[in-house]
């Protein structure tokens, strides 16, 4: 009996030791399972630290299900899974996160440092990618075309004309003429209005009416280089819905097709002393509409673009209603009235109506969009119609500044 002793304490010490172990296994599962709760260091550092007019992006490790609400101080900025913040200005923010998650709520307090950028950014275009003007009395002469030019020699000049602060003017033509441009750092998405287009539009002192004169109107495209390559991706397109987005007079998904005129063909003179051809080139929409566009006498170059080698274009986009008239009766004095907001070339420069706000951008279904930032710019004539002498309604481009710059 002696002799079996050792034998039975070694066995209840290696049970106890197996029992041991597994409590302790199972003391470690509960702790994993505890840690999916996330502790507060997990969810949020500390401190974030980021540039100037560079996009912050947090995206916690939370629950699927959770509802998240992101606040500074008491001005909830979003309800995404993922912040996107961006300021302008050197500041310390407190940043608080509230998760709701199978009705639990948490909250985590951070703070978010901005700091000054390494370098000096412009307020200033910086860039321009795309430029296609339809048929107008301007094209090939704003900028200048040069035999042998390529589409890539316009938009250098259009490059030439529109980056930096000391600009000149480019003219988009009639509708769907479009020039596309960005800047070089993202014109943040602030409280109010965030960026200005330049034009040439005025207020006419014999109109009659407020804010009436010469406005032709261009819609505006904003973009936010969310994949960060440097250019404006097709899916990252959002329209600026200006004041006549919403009504029953715009026509959403318009193109228009431009004919270039044959050159051996006897021009057709019209009645009035300016239409030097009133069948000059020809036009025809997908609504089933077509007309021409009017050579006149005060411009006898070509009005179809030069570089452009196939017998014909096609624009897209948003087309508002006509907004000039003959307010003479005559014919003498053409009036366009100024939308109320959100267009390019439909105010004039020094005035509130040419400042754009990010957060009016929708996406295509006409549904608001929260963007932090836009990198890019795209606008385009928005309206098809001649006023009389003055040609076609042609949206102008001179320039475009971020506000938030001084």
């Amino acid at each position: 009996m002696k002799m079996k002793k050792p034998h039975f304490k070694i066995l209840k010490i290696t049970l106890l030791s197996i029992f041991v172990s597994g409590f302790i296994a199972c003391g470690t599962d509960r702790e994993e399972d505890l840690g999916t709760e996330n502790p507060a260091t997990e969810i949020l550092k500390e401190t974030y630290t980021i540039d100037r007019f560079k996009v912050l992006n947090i995206t916690p490790n939370l629950p699927a299900n959770s509802q998240l609400t992101w606040s500074i101080k008491d001005s909830v900025i979003s309800q995404n899974a993922q912040l996107e913040f961006i300021s302008p200005y050197l500041k310390n923010y407190p940043l608080t996160l509230k998760v709701e998650t199978n009705g639990t709520v948490k909250t985590y307090q951070s703070f978010i440092n901005v700091t000054k950028e390494a370098g000096n950014y412009s307020k200033y275009i910086s860039n321009v990618f795309d430029f296609r003007p339809a048929i107008g009395q301007f094209t090939n002469e704003i900028p200048q075309y040069s035999a042998g030019n390529t589409e890539s020699n316009l938009i250098n000049e259009a490059k030439k004309a529109l980056v930096g602060s000391n600009t000149t003017m480019i003219s988009l033509g009639g509708f769907g003429g479009y020039v596309v441009f960005g800047f070089d750092h993202t014109i943040p998405n602030m409280n109010g209005r965030d960026f200005k287009v330049l034009g040439n539009a005025f207020w006419g002192n014999e109109a009659g009416e407020a804010r009436s004169g010469s406005c032709e109107a261009g819609i505006i495209l904003v973009a936010y280089d969310k994949n960060k390559n440097g250019k404006p991706d097709e899916d990252e397109w959002y329209e600026i819905a200006g004041s006549e987005y919403f009504k029953n007079t715009t026509i959403k998904n318009y193109s228009i097709t431009y004919y270039k005129p044959d050159l051996n063909r006897t021009p057709v003179a019209g009645t009035e002393f300016w239409q030097t051809d009133v069948e000059y080139v020809k036009w025809q929409d997908n609504f089933g509409n077509s007309g021409y566009k009017t050579k006149n006498a005060f411009h006898d170059q070509s009005y179809f673009p030069l570089w452009i080698s196939d017998v014909s274009y096609t624009l897209k986009g948003t087309k508002i209603e006509d907004n000039f008239y003959d307010q003479s009766g005559t014919g003498n004095y053409w009036v366009g009235k100024s939308f109320d907001f959100g267009y390019a070339d439909n105010a004039p420069n020094t005035d509130e109506g040419s400042n754009i706000d990010i957060s009016w951008a929708v996406d295509k279904n006409g549904n608001y969009v929260k963007l932090p930032g836009i990198d890019f710019i795209k606008v385009y004539t928005a309206i098809n119609q001649e006023a009389g002498w003055l040609g076609e309604v042609s949206t102008e481009v001179s320039g475009a500044y971020d506000l938030h710059i001084k």
